[in-house]
């Protein structure tokens, strides 16, 4: 099923399927990443005490995705680096946005418009990574939905997704900016392109490669333009999530049944208190009832204080 089927938008989605990404593309991701890292807290003093350090940090920037993806499919994690020529422009780009004079490379780069660009190309590179995760899953793989998604939705995001073992380069631990606990908009919306795309390969989703390629980039680049023209980092999807939550996965929180069961079983049922006859009558004697005879006792002593 074609679903862009006019002649432009056709050639337009095809003329993107086939275009290259190094090496402008890949330079515009390995900039902005390295640009990324140098924002982080305390990243330019790791660069002035250890800068091997830092250069280890910036190549978990670039190659994460690749990285993360190798492991999951049990291949070698150094094998995104056995491309020497991309490895060696990455550490270009990472001694240029870190070392250069006049810091003039991070300047440039920093200009809006020249971001924005920058932030497009690298956008455009995520739809080939998600893509190229796909694809490597399903040669190992064939059914494997789940494992296609995996591998996808690493080789996109893998540089967020391994953040925890990164900041461990550069001496900081921080457990809870675990991106699984709370995952940032680039993790989302590769997840999402990982399904739509693992789905789009076992033919559950009626759409060419090249119609879907062309429909997910623009959307991530526009949106993602979008968020930097306003300065905003909310989600597009946050009121989706809220609701499917609601709905979902939210608890009452009037009643919670283990609780009230704890509760249920360690009360036991007590019987009424019997009324005290003393103390209903004040003499001893219930009201309304008959007076009761005097002891034997007391009747003796009676009449014998009598007779006397």
């Amino acid at each position: 099923m074609e679903l862009l089927g006019l002649g432009g938008v056709r050639q337009l989605a095809e003329g993107l399927a086939g275009l290259p990404m190094f090496p402008y593309f890949d330079t515009a991701h390995y900039i902005v990443s390295v640009m990324a890292l140098r924002e982080q807290p305390g990243a330019l003093e790791v660069s002035r005490r250890s800068p091997f350090a830092c250069w280890f940090s910036s190549m978990l920037y670039c190659f994460g995705g690749a990285i993360l993806s190798g492991i999951i499919l049990a291949e070698a994690p150094v094998a995104p680096l056995a491309n020497s020529t991309n490895v060696l422009l990455a550490s270009l780009m990472w001694y240029l946005v870190f070392y250069c004079p006049l810091d003039a490379v991070y300047s440039c780069a920093a200009v809006l418009p020249v971001r924005l660009v920058l932030t497009g190309m690298k956008e455009v590179t995520r739809t080939w990574k998600v893509l190229s995760g796909v694809a490597q899953a399903r040669k190992k793989y064939e059914d494997g939905l789940f494992v296609m998604i995996a591998v996808g939705w690493a080789k996109g995001a893998g540089g967020g997704l391994i953040s925890n073992f990164e900041q461990l380069v550069r001496g900081i631990w921080k457990p809870e900016t675990n991106e699984l606990l709370k995952m940032s908009y680039p993790t989302k919306v590769t997840l999402i392109g990982a399904v739509l795309f693992s789905l789009q390969q076992c033919r559950y989703l009626p759409l060419q490669t090249p119609d879907l390629m062309l429909i997910y980039t623009v959307f991530i680049v526009v949106n993602k333009t979008r968020m930097m023209l306003m300065g905003s980092s909310s989600s597009p999807f946050d009121s989706v999530e809220s609701a499917l939550f609601q709905t979902l996965f939210a608890r009452p929180l009037t009643y919670s049944p283990l609780t009230n069961q704890g509760q249920s079983l360690t009360k036991t049922p007590s019987c009424p208190a019997k009324p005290d006859i003393k103390e209903a009558s004040g003499s001893g004697v219930p009201n309304g009832s008959p007076q009761s005879e005097d002891p034997p006792d007391r009747r003796e002593s009676e009449s014998s204080k009598k007779t006397n």
